[in-house]
């Protein structure tokens, strides 16, 4: 083969031979007779399968981060990201000096001076665009570019993120639920084929999202929300007095969180659950009926063949109805 064959091969295939690692270590060098015809038969069998579809290529770059968006099926909320959440990830990229594994985008034609959207990577979007704007203009946004559908945008960030701990089960459970009708036109056997988990799985993130919004503001932040929350609270949910009374405390829990109060995931679930069934006032006999967690309510207990009930002067008419109402259906049944 002439030498001007030989420098036509190596610029068509430069960077496509596997570069050996620990795991794979290079080949014993051929003899000085063999090195042409062996190097020829590797650029073509190379060339064959990359016509054949065996190799399959990435197109990696550096990009700047403002010429990328989130998709907007992203899984994480892009929002709720902030220096102290991305830390690890801000002081890693700056120690290592680049950005270690690349984000997966794809080409958008609409973007204006955004050319790409972000399917998986938005923690290290943020981090990169973070490191840019204080005194680390030299980073740059490691992309690799995919051709992807929708759906298929969809199960490559569920498989990327699907045990990340950083994206909390309510994020994870709007994002099925939303996939659910977009995708998969309503069938939940078919998505969770299609995603690869059991039916009993996905099922109970489903759930996760059906949560009342009254519920879901009770919250501090979303994140705080888990799966097991959704799953104690369904049977109270189904039945309609309990609802009520459920969804009373979470207006109370709102209202608190409104003046600085805010309670935290256990917190709140454990207030949610306490609005259903009566309550021992402590250091007191008796049962104490109420509406909502804070509230003083009506204490009840018996004296003899007598019931006696107390309640604060305060107690508003509405707060002392309710409670009134609890200590009837407590007493006589729903």
């Amino acid at each position: 083969m002439s030498k001007k064959h030989d420098a036509l091969f190596d610029d068509i295939l430069s960077g496509l031979d596997a570069q050996p690692t620990e795991a794979t270590p290079p080949p014993e060098p051929a003899a000085p007779k063999d090195r042409g015809g062996a190097r020829f038969l590797k650029r073509s069998t190379t060339i064959g399968d990359r016509l054949s579809g065996e190799i399959e290529e990435k197109t990696l770059k550096w990009v700047d981060p403002a010429e990328c968006r989130m998709w907007e099926h992203h899984n994480r909320a892009y929002d709720l990201l902030t220096e102290d959440s991305c830390r690890d990830l801000i002081d890693g990229i700056r120690a290592q000096g680049r950005q270690e594994f690349p984000a997966i985008v794809r080409r958008v034609s609409d973007g204006g001076a955004q050319a790409y959207e972000v399917i998986c990577g938005a923690r290290r979007h943020f981090a990169v665009s973070w490191l840019r704007a204080n005194n680390y203009p030299q980073f740059k946004y490691l992309v690799d570019v995919r051709d992807l559908s929708d759906e298929e945008a969809f199960r490559l960030a569920d498989i990327e993120n699907r045990d990340r701990e950083d994206i909390s089960d309510f994020e994870r459970a709007r994002d099925y639920a939303a996939a659910l009708e977009r995708y998969y036109g309503g069938k939940q056997k078919a998505m969770a084929a299609r995603l690869e988990v059991s039916e009993g799985w996905l099922s109970r993130y489903l759930q996760l999202a059906k949560l009342p919004p009254e519920i879901v503001a009770a919250y501090g932040a979303i994140t705080d929300i888990k799966e097991l929350h959704a799953r104690q609270l369904k049977p109270l949910l189904a039945r309609p007095a309990d609802r009520a009374r459920v969804l009373s405390a979470a207006v109370d829990l709102v209202a608190a969180k409104e003046q600085g109060r805010a309670s935290d995931g256990a917190q709140v679930l454990a207030a949610l659950k306490a609005a259903v069934k009566p309550a021992k006032p402590k250091g007191q006999g008796g049962t104490l009926y109420r509406r909502g967690p804070g509230e003083s309510g009506i204490t009840v207990r018996k004296k003899g063949r007598s019931v006696v009930m107390e309640f604060s002067d305060s107690l508003s008419r509405n707060a002392l109805e309710e409670a009134f109402a609890r200590y009837m259906a407590d007493r006589f049944g729903k």
